[in-house]
């Protein structure tokens, strides 16, 4: 418990309360009034951390909802920073061998025309996600993005994370900032976050899912195979009763049998339907997601102006390299994120470029309309298919 306590006396220090460290595993707190309406503490309060505590030490632990309450005290601090990094290679070297293994375009050519060294902003962002069903599972998501080019750096990101450990920090200065561009605005940042967001958590709790509908399915079998075999022992019963009253001329008692059964049967299929009714709502499932923290980086690469042509259009594009990773940042789909790719690999580096105005886009934002078979380009024609007007879906790729 010595990392808890640590931890507990450097969030009380910061919110102003003066702490001091008693053996055995404990601290004495001289809490601030802010601290001790936060918290519910006296004014000096004694906290213990281990299993043996002085007598009125208030027990901490990683139970309960003491880090929940240890975090408000800081508010909204330290989930947004700017942060700038150095160094890498001075050279991409041969942009063109770069483009080679970073760019694939069937249906264009290109030429490699310029490449400059300047700044640019990324955006770093943490979500905390929380699944809830029968279980629960929860986990944090990782996004970036490069706000000059606006493509998606997620990958890229993990590796700049790891390379934080090892610099001091620094304050971005004028001249980097303004190389680096201006920042997005608020809907620029929901319409590109939102999609990938909601993708990424798909991913992380696929397996989640899995697992509960197997769980879902063994269960629902299990109370479809036990009513199933009431009903038909008592359809089977009520077939003899209504052979044996045939065979009798009917009668009185064979009506109320037969009633009976009936009655039977029909409190069995309501049963049934009550059970599959507490399965739905006790594997239903319910997903909350939280944004935890924001950094800007601003990092130096070598930005790579790139000349597409298709047929007899021709247009500039802009990849950057970034020398602190010794990595080329994936191309945007300009259809939009969730035609894009989003599992790491070549699929997400390959693009077609479309007739109309040469849109670069992911292969299934330039695939057949699923009505009258056309190809067209999704982010020329975003709504419906030009030829038969056929809608496009939300969250549909065709």
């Amino acid at each position: 418990m010595a990392e808890l306590r640590g931890f507990v006396a450097e969030v009380l220090e910061r919110r102003g309360a003066a702490v001091e460290a008693v053996d055995p595993d404990g601290l004495e707190v001289l809490a601030p009034e802010r601290v001790r309406k936060a918290l519910n503490w006296p004014e000096l309060a004694r906290l213990g951390f281990g299993a043996q505590r002085r007598e009125g030490a208030i027990p901490i632990g990683l139970e309960g909802d003491w880090l929940d309450r240890f975090g408000a005290l800081f508010g909204d601090e330290g989930r947004w920073a700017e942060r700038q990094l150095s160094g890498g290679a001075s050279s991409c070297g041969d942009p063109a061998r770069l483009l080679e293994h970073g760019l694939d375009l069937p249906n264009a050519v290109w030429r490699a025309r310029d490449v400059t060294a300047t700044f640019t902003r990324c955006l770093m962002l943490a979500f905390r996600y929380t699944a809830l069903s029968d279980e629960k599972r929860e986990g944090m998501v990782w996004l970036g993005f490069n706000t000059a080019t606006g493509a998606d750096i997620t990958d890229i990101a993990a590796r700049l994370r790891r390379q934080l450990q090892h610099e001091e920090w620094q304050e971005p200065t004028p001249e980097v900032r303004t190389a680096a561009g201006p920042r997005w605005d608020g809907a620029t940042l929901d319409a590109r976050v939102r999609p990938a967001l909601d993708a990424s958590v798909k991913n992380e709790i696929a397996p989640f899912l899995r697992a509960m509908r197997r769980r879902l399915d063994r269960d629902r079998d299990r109370v479809h195979g036990y009513h199933d075999d009431l009903r038909r022992t008592s359809l089977k019963r009520l077939a003899a009763i209504g052979k044996a009253g045939t065979q009798a001329g009917g009668g009185e008692k064979a009506d109320g049998d037969r009633r009976r059964e009936e009655m039977r049967v029909a409190a069995i299929e309501r049963e049934y339907r009550a059970k599959l009714d507490d399965l739905r709502r006790n594997y239903a499932l319910r997903v909350a997601v939280e944004w935890v923290q924001t950094l800007e980086l601003f990092v130096p690469v070598q930005r790579l102006d790139v000349l597409i042509r298709r047929r007899k259009g021709e247009r500039l594009i802009r990849l950057d390299w970034h020398p602190l990773v010794r990595m080329l940042e994936p191309p945007v789909c300009e259809a939009g994120p969730r035609y894009a790719d989003r599992q790491p690999g070549g699929g997400r580096r390959t693009r077609l470029v479309c007739d109309d105005y040469l849109h670069l886009v992911a292969p299934a934002a330039l695939s057949p309309c699923p009505v009258c078979a056309k190809a067209f380009c999704r982010a020329y024609h975003p709504v419906a298919c030009p030829r038969c007007r056929a809608p496009l879906t939300e969250g549909s790729t065709n």
